[in-house]
């Protein structure tokens, strides 16, 4: 048998061994042994001087110096830490109240929380099972169809691994060799993108056939308003916002009311709940300030210290090309700034117009249950993005919060603090040990000439590059369906890589619609994690094929949101190529 020939059968043996149940990592490590032992054989040399040994230790001591790696024990670190001591069922129930007027309000608040969990956990497994366990009970005994329930936990549950930050992304770059915060960028639009289409769907499905998610019952709808609420109400005004600002002017009537837990309404409870009603006011001035300092002030600024940085030498172009660089954002930019100013700033003002009490107590819901999460998220993303950070840095921040965090809703004891420093070394010893494996692998498949035939295979084709991302695309979700992410990155995503800069296809833009494509390695039988995460917890009733026969049409959803990507590659490409320039 020939050295392409062999790197073949170790190809196609490496996705039936995996198969069989093996561990992947030694597996990997195993078959590159045996195969790499065959291509170094020399019968005049002593076996133990076959150079697939020397291989091995420099394969293994290049993954464990790789710099990219640093970031994952710590965000895996945050995800467990907020698993274990962050209080998701509180932020279910705010969620659901928030949208108790819409079609299959717990499914949509299932789908807005698992996404909103996700992002600060990454973790899929450990999202599943906690709405698993929270949200699908709730949906059963409301009557929600099982397909319908277990559909939109086990796929809400999986956007964790897609939506920054993510240890997905970071294995992806190691592996690509391309840089983790214009992955994550890339990123950020097509995630959220893909659960505004599984919400989509769910309403649109709900609304067509109301049967699968019957009305809640009016008790379940009705928002737990405090009495010194009605009290404030009747004392001021019915728009709770403007008695707030009147009781903060003049206090007087609201001082002898009763307290929420008891006592007589202070000031610094007055001025407290004021903060609360200020939440979207200052959300959205805080917003569209952030934007204006980056793009107007922070790069011109930036733009102005390059120009004027710096001696040149004689004969240079600089300064030319200085005085023919851009001075300042476009006029488009502040035609779209100030019109989106514009209508934020109605609808800012139609929400406090009819703030009444149940509005006003689903804002105390969400902001205590939903706004410290959403902090330390925004800041671990924008510190990364905006380049203050590096990845490591950021990850560690994040790790930093999430233990704040649960120190402060005091639901982390000394027992879930080693729980989760326990799983996360060892999720980052699996990933690492994976590395290894498929560095020495793949060396040995290169080495045998296997990476060489594909390649020429599939130049002999004669592909367009719509083609190739077609058949590229197409066998990575085929092989979703008996491999976990994992091996599909580390395995087969560099026999792709190589062929990309001969078709001219942005390895940004293809590492992107893989991860989106890798949404359905959970959500595709036999192996489909998710669905043995949910099973696990979910009543006896409840069978497996019923989950799996809800999970299939998120799949197409999956591959609609892929084809709205590769139409409209700027979803994916704008913010990387605005924050840090073209590739």
């Amino acid at each position: 048998m020939s050295e392409p020939a062999l790197g073949l059968l170790m190809l196609g043996l490496i996705v039936v061994v995996i198969m069989m149940g093996f561990a992947t990592a030694f597996t990997l490590m195993g078959l590159g042994i045996f195969f790499g032992f065959i291509a170094y054989y020399d019968p005049s040399k002593p076996w133990a001087d076959n150079h697939v040994f020397e291989l091995m230790v420099q394969r293994t001591y290049g993954a464990m110096t790789n710099d990219v790696l640093i970031s994952i024990p710590l965000f895996v670190l945050m995800g467990y830490v907020m698993e274990r001591g962050a209080l998701v069922d509180k932020m279910f129930y705010a969620i659901q109240l928030a949208f108790r007027r819409v079609a299959a309000p717990l499914a949509v608040a299932t789908l807005v929380v698992c996404t909103f969990w996700g992002i600060a956990s990454g973790l899929v497994g450990a999202v599943v099972v906690l709405m698993g366990v929270i949200a699908f009970n709730p949906m059963l005994r409301a009557g929600y169809d099982v397909k319908l329930a277990s559909g939109v936990i086990t796929a809400g549950g999986t956007l964790g691994i897609l939506i920054p930050p993510s240890v997905m992304i970071i294995v992806y770059a190691a592996v690509a060799g391309q840089s983790v915060v214009k992955l994550y960028a890339a990123a950020m639009f097509p995630g959220f993108f893909l659960a505004l289409l599984y919400v989509a769907y769910v309403i649109g499905w709900a609304m067509i056939n109301p049967r699968i998610a019957p009305r809640l019952p009016e008790e379940q709808m009705r928002v737990p308003v405090p009495d010194w609420v009605r009290r404030l109400q009747a004392a001021y005004s019915d728009n709770v916002f403007v008695s707030l600002l009147r009781a903060v002017l003049a206090p007087g009537r609201a001082m002898g009311l009763e307290a929420e837990k008891g006592g007589r309404m202070g000031y610094g409870a007055l001025l407290g709940n004021m903060g609360y009603a200020l939440v979207p006011l200052l959300l959205a001035v805080i917003t569209m300030a952030g934007v204006w300092w980056y793009v107007v002030i922070y790069q011109q600024a930036g733009t102005e210290a390059a120009a004027s940085g710096g001696l040149e030498p004689l004969g240079s172009a600089g300064s030319s090309a200085a005085s023919t660089a851009p001075s300042g954002p476009s006029q488009a930019f502040f035609l779209w700034y100030w019109g989106i100013t514009a209508a934020l700033a109605l609808l800012v003002l139609r929400y406090y117009w009819k703030m009444g009490a149940e509005r006003f107590q689903v804002l105390k819901l969400l902001t205590a249950s939903v706004m410290p999460l959403g902090i330390l998220t925004v800041v671990v993303l924008a510190v990364i993005l905006l380049g203050i950070t590096t990845a490591t840095e950021s990850a560690a921040v994040g790790a930093a919060g999430a233990f704040l965090l649960a120190f402060q809703a005091r639901t982390l004891d000394w027992k879930r603090t080693k729980e989760a420093v326990f799983l996360t070394a060892k999720t980052t010893a699996m990933v690492c040990w994976l590395f290894v494996g498929s560095a020495l692998f793949s060396a040995v498949f290169a080495i045998l000439g296997g990476q060489a035939l594909i390649e020429k295979w599939v130049l002999l084709l004669n592909l367009t590059p719509l083609e190739f991302m077609l058949l590229s695309q197409l066998i990575i979700f085929l092989l979703g369906w008996p491999l976990e992410w994992t091996e599909i990155i580390i395995i087969f995503v560099p026999i792709f890589l190589p062929l990309l800069k001969h078709f001219d296809i942005d390895p940004i833009l293809w590492g992107t619609i893989v991860f989106v494509n890798l949404q359905a390695a959970f959500l595709s039988p036999p192996v489909a994690m998710s669905a043995f995460y949910l099973k696990g917890v979910a009543p006896k009733h409840v069978t497996i094929n019923q989950i799996f026969a809800g999970m299939m049409p998120y799949m197409l959803i999956v591959v609609l949101c892929m084809a709205i990507m590769y139409v409209w590659p700027g979803m994916t490409l704008w913010l990387p190529n605005y924050l840090y320039g073209g590739n």
